[in-house]
């Protein structure tokens, strides 16, 4: 073979594609949580997951009121997610809509599995997930502040649960979806996961994808929460002062 054909051989081979936002395919975008941000809740968290902004704050557990839907041998968990007006361009109605409600149900699905309800009968807890900015994901972000929060209100939890998303954005699969890539891409599939137990507590799908790549798609979601978790962990440590050492032993 000669020089030449060597030469234009390496030109033309491809580079790693990026994303819409710069990112790699298997790349999470920026995240930040807090915990204990709010003084007249009972627990709260607040998450920056790309240019989404999201505050959470827990209430209770508390006496359910009305008496009539308190169930005799477990806690009822209630999630309220709502988007701000401003959250969005154009400014939305801050009426709630059908969707809020919808995903408000999807946040209490995701969390019910974690949480040890028989602990608090006839009690409820509420989690109110306010949405200041959006960009694509908010549900896996209010999922993942929301365990951070009733962390923080000190319910008592079989493990934390991480949520995020993978899909498929020109023909490629990629993780932890943005506000285009969902609006644009031909699949999202959010997850929501307990590292710890290796258990699902939530999956979804939009789109239509075949069976080897819906697959792909969940282990990369997997993926994506197992890092998530640990910085979920690292918030709750932060706000309590745990140094390593007594987090060995504790696990220990």
């Amino acid at each position: 073979m000669s020089k030449e054909k060597k030469k234009t051989r390496r030109k033309t081979k491809k580079k790693p594609t990026k994303r819409f936002d710069g990112r790699n395919p298997m790349e999470l975008r920026p995240i930040k949580i807090e915990s204990g941000v709010l003084p007249n809740a009972d627990g709260s968290a607040y998450i920056e997951m790309g240019k989404n902004k999201v505050l959470v704050g827990v209430f209770g557990p508390k006496e359910m009121h009305p008496k009539r839907f308190a169930k005799p041998n477990m806690a009822t968990l209630r999630c309220r997610y709502h988007m701000s007006p401003f959250s969005v361009d154009p400014r939305r109605s801050p009426a709630p809509s059908r969707r809020d409600m919808e995903i408000g149900m999807v946040m209490t699905w995701a969390l019910e599995p974690a949480i040890f309800l028989d602990r608090y009968p006839r009690s409820v807890i509420e989690v109110y997930a306010e949405i200041l900015e959006a960009d694509g994901g908010t549900r896996t972000a209010c999922i993942n502040a929301a365990t951070v929060a009733l962390v923080d209100a000190g319910i008592p939890m079989r493990d934390l649960v991480a949520s995020c998303s993978a899909g498929k954005m020109d023909g490629k699969l990629v993780v932890d979806l943005g506000d285009y890539e969902d609006k644009e891409g031909e699949a999202d599939v959010p997850l929501a996961y307990m590292p710890k137990l290796e258990k699902i507590t939530l999956l979804q799908m939009d789109g239509v994808l075949p069976p080897n790549e819906f697959e792909e798609c969940i282990n990369l979601a997997i993926e994506g929460c197992k890092q998530i978790y640990e910085i979920q962990r690292e918030a709750l440590k932060k706000k309590y002062g745990i140094s390593e050492e007594l987090q060995e032993e504790a696990e220990e």
